[in-house]
């Protein structure tokens, strides 16, 4: 009895002397946290530029395709319902801040204006869909539209961006009265966007993207082409 009284000492003072401390393991998972910081911290730091240069490659990519002959733009931004050029910092580059409205003045080769690309966003059927359109003031038409993101349903709600016949909707679309979806087939007026068979949420989005984005835009646009004595160009095609 003794002897099984020993074995039992001996093995319990092994077991304690083997159990890490309290402070070994909370220096461990400090340590394993911060190695995980460090590794978070520094995918970002390497992986955002990239995301951002991707983003504004995307921009400018959208921005010559919605506005036809296109060979230059400038950035606007609204400030107190007026449109000004957006200032560039000491390397050049636009300063960037998310609650900015921004829109880009486009310019063909003989630096006559030939309209505005102008971003827009709106929830879908999935989720938000964010876009770039042309808008011709002269004509209040839309001359152009291009999808930048969107997580509609695949073979459905992506066809906005995908079907080549639902693109040509866009390239003379009149903003007045308002822009109005109507079943495909059915269009009959300068202002009706012909739907997807099958995706009428996510093209009644896109209508409703385009009405909201329009009416945030129409009057400081016309303050802009009024106030700086500009025409834009007939030549757009």
């Amino acid at each position: 009895m003794k002897a099984t009284e020993e074995n039992n000492i001996i093995v319990n003072e092994t077991l304690s002397e083997n159990e890490p401390s309290s402070f070994s393991l909370v220096s461990a998972l400090g340590i394993a946290g911060l190695l995980s910081g460090i590794i978070l911290v520094g995918t970002f730091l390497y992986t955002n530029p990239l995301i951002q240069n991707n983003k504004e490659a995307a921009i400018q990519r959208a921005i010559y395709k919605v506005l036809p002959n296109c060979d230059s733009y400038i950035p606007l931004i609204m400030v107190e319902n007026k449109l000004l050029e957006k200032v560039e910092n000491a390397n050049g580059k636009e300063e960037s801040d998310k609650s900015e409205l921004l829109i880009y003045a486009g310019y063909n080769a003989n630096k006559e204006l030939i309209g505005f690309a102008v971003p827009g966003s709106e929830p879908g059927f999935q989720d938000i869909i964010e876009t770039m359109f042309g808008y011709d003031d002269m004509k209040r038409m839309i001359i152009g539209f291009e999808v930048l993101q969107s997580k509609e349903t695949p073979g459905l709600g992506d066809k906005i961006f995908k079907d080549a016949d639902f693109q040509t909707n866009f390239l003379e679309l009149a903003i007045e009265p308002e822009i109005v979806p109507v079943k495909k087939g059915a269009k009959t007026k300068p202002n009706e966007v012909e739907a997807i068979t099958g995706a009428t949420i996510s093209s009644k989005a896109i209508a409703r993207l385009l009405n909201k984005t329009i009416s945030i835009w129409k009057d400081p646009i016309d303050e802009f082409i009024r106030s700086n004595n500009l025409r834009i160009s007939k030549n757009i095609n």
